[in-house]
């Protein structure tokens, strides 16, 4: 049977790597026990498989053994775990088994629950391998959030994640949609999460990270994940920490100058009411309700990537996530920090947040929907909408809002955690991106100057969103 079609447990996954001849090397794990080479002793032949197991607790025992660093439980440390490990093994084992051996290093470095709860539960792992003997080096890291409640049972879990991690990598490196799917095998969402995987070397050279990381949401793994405008896939805690946020929700086809000057706006509001030590980190979000399709329950890759390819080319962050509500965004971005987060929407959308039926599925409807949103001091900035039929101009003050719900309204808009935005370009009011998503299949220049130039570029460029070339 094709292994990249069977299920298989924990045990058998350790010993068909542990049975497989060509894989020898390094597990180094620091934080939780050795958790994963656990696997591969308990189920037999480990002999062939592990050249040494090792733990270094002490932090300066771990300096000396891989350098200093400012936090141990990190990416730069696992990166030198893998580094160091990898090369060791090469150096001591290549000359008398290079002909016949794919070497590998596994590490882990991890902070369990400790014994009040208080600490941060998350863990780095990665591998470092050969496909084939002689073969450069590829390298898969990804990052876990531990959810159990006892200690032990995330030390379970994270065994199980690192079995189903270098089965992967040996067997699967050649799927990897697959190998992201079967990194829970055995596992729950809700015992494990993981919010960032990335994939490096030559048997990944085919590989686009940010689809992965778009697999890790469309999955179930993550509720969200995160890349840079140079296509970086981004560990949310590790960017998000203590910073201010302003995020833009949006389905970005195209990204007009509107949803540009949306954020400018928006972040002109943000100084205005905060001083920051560092600047503000503006994020364009895109939910996954945006890139399912509703018929066939897919994404579309070549309609994701053209969204990313023109926020990239903007410089903007983008996120991913699995929060179709407000108020579960707000929530999940104020994990990461206590500093302010905004989020800027158009009056539109903010009409439509006064819409009940939205809320059915919590026990305290509107109220507890709200409630929840503003819970951590989030505010709202509410760009203007101008009525193409009428001319009128629409702000948070005047939008129309269902009779029993006025007094919330006022209220919300008393407390301040609702405000317009002032400083926007009114040029930009009349650009709408479905009428340029239109123009720019038509053929109809018009939706050239309803984009920023170097959208308009990546567009031609690539015939995203069925171009067709201008007419003359």
């Amino acid at each position: 049977m094709n292994p990249s079609t069977e299920v298989l447990g924990t045990h058998q996954k350790a010993l068909r790597v542990n049975l497989d001849p060509r894989r020898y090397g390094t597990f180094a794990e620091i934080g939780a026990g050795q958790e994963v080479v656990r696997w591969f002793f308990r189920v037999g032949g480990a002999a062939g498989t592990v050249s040494k197991s090792m733990s270094a607790y002490d932090m300066t025992v771990s300096d000396a053994i891989y350098g200093k660093c400012d936090r141990y439980v990190a990416r730069p440390r696992l990166q030198s775990m893998l580094d160091y490990e990898f090369e060791l093994n090469l150096n001591r084992l290549q000359e008398s088994r290079g002909d016949s051996t794919a070497f590998f290093a596994f590490a882990d470095t991890v902070s369990a629950r400790n014994f009040q709860g208080t600490n941060e539960q998350h863990g780095w792992m990665g591998v470092k391998f050969q496909a084939h003997p002689r073969d450069e080096a590829s390298r898969i890291i990804i990052h876990v959030r531990m959810l159990d409640n006892e200690n032990l049972l995330q030390q379970e879990a994270l065994g199980i994640v690192g079995v189903n991690l270098l089965y992967g990598a040996f067997f699967l490196s050649h799927e990897p949609e697959l190998l992201v799917e079967s990194l829970l095998d055995g596992l729950s969402t809700a015992r494990i999460e993981i919010d960032m995987v990335e994939f490096h070397g030559i048997e990944f050279r085919h590989v686009d990270n940010r689809l992965m990381s778009l697999d890790l949401v469309r999955l179930g793994l993550s509720k969200a994940a995160m890349f840079s405008a140079s296509g970086e896939v981004l560990q949310p805690s590790e960017v998000l920490h203590k910073r201010s946020i302003l995020v833009e929700r949006g389905s970005f086809r195209p990204v007009c100058t509107v949803n540009l000057d949306m954020m400018s706006a928006a972040m002109a509001k943000l100084r205005e009411e905060s001083s920051f030590g560092e600047e503000p980190l503006e994020i364009m979000e895109i939910t996954m309700s945006n890139l399912v399709n509703t018929e066939s329950r897919s994404v579309d890759h070549r309609d994701f990537l053209a969204r990313a390819d023109m926020l990239s080319a903007c410089g903007k962050t983008v996120l991913i996530s699995d929060h179709s509500e407000f108020f579960r965004l707000g929530a999940w971005l104020s994990r990461f920090t206590k500093q302010r987060i905004a989020i800027v929407l158009g009056a539109q959308s903010l009409q439509q947040l006064f819409d009940e039926t939205f809320y059915q599925n919590l026990d305290g409807g509107i109220l507890e929907g709200f409630g929840r949103l503003f819970k951590n001091d989030l505010r709202l900035y509410v760009y203007p909408y101008l009525d193409p039929a009428t001319e009128v101009l629409h702000t948070a003050k005047d939008i129309s809002v269902p009779h029993p719900l006025t007094h919330l309204h006022e209220y919300l808009l008393d407390r301040g955690v609702i405000e317009d935005v002032d400083k926007y370009d009114p040029s930009c009011l009349k650009v709408f991106s479905r009428q340029a998503l239109a123009y720019l299949k038509s053929g109809n220049p018009a939706w050239i100057p309803m984009v920023p130039p170097e959208v308009a570029e990546v567009i031609r460029k690539n015939g995203h969103f069925g171009w067709k070339k201008e007419l003359p």
